[in-house]
């Protein structure tokens, strides 16, 4: 399948701002599940200062806004070719060696609540428990916008039972490697036919079977990633693959907005 995707991000500053810095995440690559057949990235406001590859494989571009200015547009735009795998990225290959993907993070750190549910997941097959996590964490959170924030903690937004894709990625990576198995948190987008404009990019999770490598999992839609999914970021967690993250000096507030359509 093609997708093709526009992800266009506003920030509007009260002030001018005398400095600001972004690091954007926001450029799929190539792998067994996708290809980039087309993608440019293009700011307004600001300049890209440097471009490389993080510690995770990926594609980083910071930008820093111009002096005194009142507002920063980036603008993502690109045509993807997708495979259904039914989620099997394959072998881990990376910077990064598989056992860390084991290690808990600040936003994925395990409480109660996630420890009883990892432990509630039947014995058996690898892929059978995991497909069992992803549908036990699909039951337990309802998808609710707004009800939790970029830094809520798994275990909260778990213990709440409710919260958004972000949250729902993040318990499947803690309960996963409570369950012993390597997990990272995957940002990226979703075609929904029914609704190609979107507020936000999407967030599921990975998790490596021993003989299959990478399979993804899906728990705020209770499915395994197809062709509609596009890959862009990887971590341990969201700070590690979010979209646009960075700093600003300047007094006033900033105002954000997000429009992304997703579509064939």
């Amino acid at each position: 399948m093609h997708l093709k995707i526009s992800h266009v991000t506003d920030y509007v500053y009260a002030h001018p701002v005398s400095y600001a810095l972004q690091r954007l995440r926001l450029t799929p690559r190539n792998s067994p599940l996708q290809t980039v057949s087309s993608w440019t990235m293009h700011v307004e406001g600001g300049q890209v200062e440097a471009h490389y590859q993080d510690h995770f494989d990926n594609v980083v571009e910071l930008v820093s806004a111009s002096r005194d200015t009142s507002a920063i547009r980036v603008i993502a735009t690109g045509v993807v070719e997708t495979f259904d795998k039914i989620g099997v990225l394959g072998p881990h290959h990376s910077y990064m060696p598989l056992w860390l993907y084991q290690r808990e993070s600040a936003l994925t750190k395990p409480g109660k609540m996630i420890r009883d549910l990892a432990r509630c997941i039947d014995k058996g097959p690898p892929l059978d428990q995991l497909h069992a996590l992803k549908t036990a964490l699909h039951q337990a959170m309802d998808y609710v916008p707004g009800a939790t924030q970029t830094q809520t903690l798994a275990e909260d937004a778990l213990a709440s039972g409710k919260g958004v894709c972000q949250d729902h990625a993040q318990a499947f990576v803690a309960c996963a490697r409570v369950m012993g198995f390597p997990a990272r948190y995957v940002s990226g987008y979703l075609m929904m036919e029914e609704t190609p404009d979107q507020a936000a990019s999407h967030a599921w999770a990975e998790a490596h079977i021993d003989g299959l490598g990478w399979v993804g999992f899906d728990p705020a839609n209770d499915m395994s990633p197809d062709d509609r999914y596009v890959h862009v970021a990887y971590g341990l967690d969201y700070k590690d693959a979010a979209p646009i993250s960075g700093i600003r000096i300047g007094a006033g507030e900033e105002q954000l907005a997000v429009h992304i359509t997703v579509e064939q």
